[in-house]
């Protein structure tokens, strides 16, 4: 998923008042013990985002901030193990794989209920079904202008691409009445190419979806794929009623329904996101005791993280993830312990599972060479910002987008990018600008918010202009304008992140398939944004996603890696490191390489 950071002009002055204050006894604060396990009931966990989310529609969950939120909200048949990130039942009790890992056969857990919301007679949530399920897998292969999850199941899903075009067959159909004489002819020509794939035939049924009976509900795929359960954890694949569908459309982005551990009480604009227990949640801990813990979640938008730190220190928030760059020295000592201000908090540190990268845009007039691409890879110094710029808070990326940390990737093997001032002038003059003479302006366009992603524009301006002779501008959007940009091919040069949406290569590798582009240059293009395409690379991955047997499919891993430094797809420049900050008496919140977090067994101690 991408990383972003917006910046939000809050009245950081505002108390932090949520059901009561800690100290109070007010509804929700209280602390009561569970039966069993010696664990509390009661009281409500506060974090900080730096940015506002994007949205809560399953569909449209892009981005990191909105997955967290999500995480309490939804559930899929699947979801992720808080401590070692592994798959383990929600929606789905059990599940059988059989035949090679093309069938995929799930039990479905019964006593389920969807949150209390006016979508419902009376206000009153109902119990989930297994026809909750089809509806929205069906939804997630529907055509859809709102519908960014459709690559999680696109070539697995047996018919998904036939049931997804002819619901885009019927879409650019009821367009053509009311369009201009000049588009009726480009929506005719798009419904002809869908026609041509389709081989003319519609169809009404996604024919790798088979309900068994109440309980079974079986998905066929076209061909195996070994890392089918991890898609299915993604937001894309959560459950929600299909009368908040109905009522909501695109409005789900604010009114989210599952079926959750939490619901949501309150939205305040750029302002706080407040949840409430979903009293009515299946889930138990081994002792038996019903889950969540907590009485609420309050998620607040503080754009500065010094002033999220702050807030921190002061026992508003239960979580600081990340040190403010220009902070470190105050919290951490150099052999990464806190210091006294600090040592009453807990902790938590890891190696993230993410890259940061700069894009090139391969369609446009400056970096569809490929010599100028390799000449800005080589040009920067890695290990001088992760050192320096970002205090030690991340490993160099020179050797392709998949980030540290697989272990069975063989990243010896990856020819990377070294620092090298001489070879970046060479290719640069093979690119035909010596010594920068003849180069296009050319602007680099990062999201606004969050010091460390201008502290690294700026070291990488003046690394560029040094070794290359390159006067690089810099330019800061917020958040959408910037995606809105980059989507839509009107920047060159940009900076972007990617989080694991689930811990394997093949989550990174995908990005740069070229199933991904849109036939229409005018199109958005969503995850290949730099409109990389490769047939080789292709054919690699494709390969790569059938193959069962992990060492051969990690050996096409490091071959496409190899493809992608050839190629100077992008400019890897760091996998950050997590330091994770916890109040004193938050328990059962381990921290992962994804920094996912599942809130339903989190605990607050006296």
């Amino acid at each position: 998923m991408r990383i972003s950071s917006i910046k939000f002009i809050l009245l950081i002055t505002l108390p932090f008042v949520f059901f009561a204050c800690s100290q109070s006894k007010k509804q929700g604060d209280a602390l009561t013990k569970t039966p069993f396990g010696n664990r509390n009931y009661g009281g409500v966990f506060k974090y900080n985002e730096t940015e506002y989310y994007r949205s809560l529609y399953p569909l449209n969950i892009t981005e990191v901030v909105g997955h967290r939120i999500s995480t309490q909200i939804y559930e899929g048949l699947v979801k992720f193990n808080q401590s070692d990130l592994s798959i383990q039942p929600a929606l789905a009790s059990n599940w059988s794989i059989q035949d090679n890992a093309t069938r995929f056969i799930f039990t479905i857990r019964p006593n389920v209920y969807f949150h209390d919301d006016p979508c419902f007679p009376g206000g009153k949530g109902r119990l989930m079904n297994i026809k909750d399920i089809e509806f929205c897998l069906k939804n997630l292969c529907t055509y859809d202008a709102n519908n960014q999850g459709f690559w999680s199941v696109q070539g697995l899903i047996k018919g998904s691409e036939n049931y997804y075009n002819t619901t885009k067959w019927n879409y650019l159909e009821s367009q053509l009445a009311g369009a201009s004489d000049s588009n009726k002819l480009k929506i005719q020509q798009d419904i002809n190419d869908i026609k041509a794939k389709n081989n003319g035939i519609k169809t009404t049924e996604l024919t790798g979806l088979i309900i068994h009976n109440d309980t079974t509900l079986e998905i066929q795929l076209e061909s195996p794929f070994a890392g089918f359960l991890n898609r299915l954890a993604l937001p894309f694949a959560s459950i929600f009623p299909p009368e908040a569908f109905l009522k909501y459309g695109t409005k789900m982005r604010d009114h989210a329904v599952g079926t959750g551990p939490f619901y949501v009480k309150t939205i305040e604009q750029d302002i706080s996101v407040i949840l409430r227990k979903h009293e009515k949640y299946w889930g138990r801990d081994s002792f038996g005791n019903a889950l969540p813990y907590l009485s609420g979640v309050k998620i607040s938008f503080i754009a500065e993280e010094k002033t999220e730190l702050i807030e921190f220190n002061a026992g508003n928030l239960d979580l600081k993830y990340r040190i403010p760059l220009e902070m470190i020295d105050e919290v951490m000592t150099k052999s990464e312990t806190l210091k006294p201000a600090y040592a009453k908090f807990q902790l938590q540190r890891e190696n993230e599972m993410s890259i940061q990268y700069y894009g090139f845009l391969h369609t446009g007039k400056i970096f569809n060479n490929i010599n100028l691409r390799r000449a800005f890879n080589y040009a920067i110094d890695r290990q001088k910002l992760c050192d320096f710029t970002l205090k030690g808070q991340g490993v160099p990326a020179d050797d392709g987008i998949v980030p540290k940390g697989f272990a069975k990737m063989d990243y010896v093997a990856i020819k990377g990018y070294t620092f090298d001032p001489a070879l970046a002038k060479e290719y640069l003059t093979k690119a035909g600008y010596p010594n920068g003479k003849g180069l296009p302006q050319i602007t680099l366009q990062i999201n606004s918010g969050g010091g460390r992603n201008e502290a690294l524009a700026e070291a990488i301006q003046k690394m560029l202009e040094e070794n290359l002779n390159i006067d690089l501008n810099i330019t800061q959007l917020v958040w959408a304008q910037h995606t809105e940009n980059l989507e839509t091919s009107k920047s060159d040069f940009y900076r972007l992140g990617w989080v694991a949406d689930y811990p394997d290569p093949e989550n990174f590798l995908n990005l740069i398939h070229s199933m991904h582009i849109p036939k229409n240059p005018t199109d958005k293009a969503y995850i290949n944004s730099f409109r990389y395409r490769n047939p080789a690379y292709d054919a690699l991955y494709d390969e790569a996603k059938k193959t069962i047997d992990e060492n051969a499919r990690y050996a096409l891993y490091t071959k496409m890696s190899q493809i992608i430094v050839d190629d100077a797809v992008v400019m890897p420049i760091y996998c950050p490191k997590i330091y994770r900050l916890l109040s004193p008496n938050i328990r059962n919140l381990p921290l992962n390489a994804m920094e996912y977090r599942n809130l339903e067994a989190v605990w607050k101690a006296n």
